[in-house]
């Protein structure tokens, strides 16, 4: 369905500013990691079921050095594939040490529409190499799925409410300096449970999907593993509502669950 399309292109919407995340070091997530998702589109006061996304995390090597490789999927619920069919893979494989990609793929089939892409970045040359055509980037250049694995190793402890991080990624022949402002502490309800929360709001260009602003929100676990349990954002018509509704092999303890759904 054409909302988990939106979903796989949420980041390379971020409005440009300036600076980046650079060599941040991991301590939230170690190979094994499995986080699933699903996808809520609401239109009338009621939210539909429309697609599932998966991210996953193993160890490898690039060139005889340590890497991570990060995967992300998503497809559409089968009896939505008739309106707008989706099966998306994005991979990147990043330095352990730096976080910082190596190379970026993504495999699209979204409503029709096929593409295949591979990115080799150098961080040195500070360069992204597509089969077409060499691109300049800056230092400590990510692509969209490394972004949101760098993004999770932040300290938040050292922020102030209204804080803005900042990274730069590559995608689509284009370099984009962004920012995420933090929101301060929350306590979130979702389909999963209830946590303990940091509110994180990314500022988004104003498109004929989005409405602009500092409207979209991003709930990450207030504990070491920082993962995303919830992302609501309005969008021209209606609005999208993102769940985590499982995972595996975390590196620590889920401590920021304060109950499950259904618990008294």
């Amino acid at each position: 369905m054409y909302i988990l399309y939106i979903f796989f292109n949420l980041l390379s919407l971020i409005a440009p500013k300036s600076s980046g995340v650079c060599n941040q070091i991991n301590n939230s997530f170690s190979p094994g990691e499995k986080i699933h998702y699903n996808i809520y589109y609401n239109v009338i006061g009621l939210y539909v079921n429309a697609g599932k996304a998966e991210f996953t995390t193993q160890s490898s090597v690039w060139n005889g050095s340590d890497a991570f490789i990060f995967t992300a999927t998503g497809k559409s619920n089968a009896k939505y594939d008739w309106i707008f069919k989706v099966r998306d893979k994005y991979e990147s494989i990043v330095d352990t040490k730096s976080l910082l990609p190596y190379q970026f793929t993504r495999q699209i089939n979204e409503g029709g529409f096929h593409k295949n892409e591979s990115i080799l970045f150098s961080q040195k040359d500070k360069t992204a190499t597509s089969s077409n055509d060499t691109y300049k980037t800056a230092d400590c250049t990510h692509d969209v799925i490394s972004a949101v694995y760098a993004a999770r190793n932040i300290n938040y402890a050292n922020c102030q409410v209204n804080d803005k991080i900042y990274l730069s990624f590559f995608l689509d022949k284009e370099l984009y300096p962004s920012y995420f402002k933090y929101l301060g502490r929350d306590v979130i309800t979702t389909r999963y449970g209830k946590f303990k929360a940091i509110k994180i709001a990314p500022l988004l260009v104003k498109g004929t999907v989005f409405e602009g602003g500092e409207k979209m929100t991003i709930w990450v676990t207030d504990d070491e593993n920082h993962i995303p349990v919830r992302i609501e954002t309005p969008i021209i018509v209606g609005s999208i509502k993102v769940d985590m509704v499982g995972y595996e092999n975390l590196r620590h303890p889920l401590s920021s669950l304060v109950g499950l759904v259904g618990e008294e």
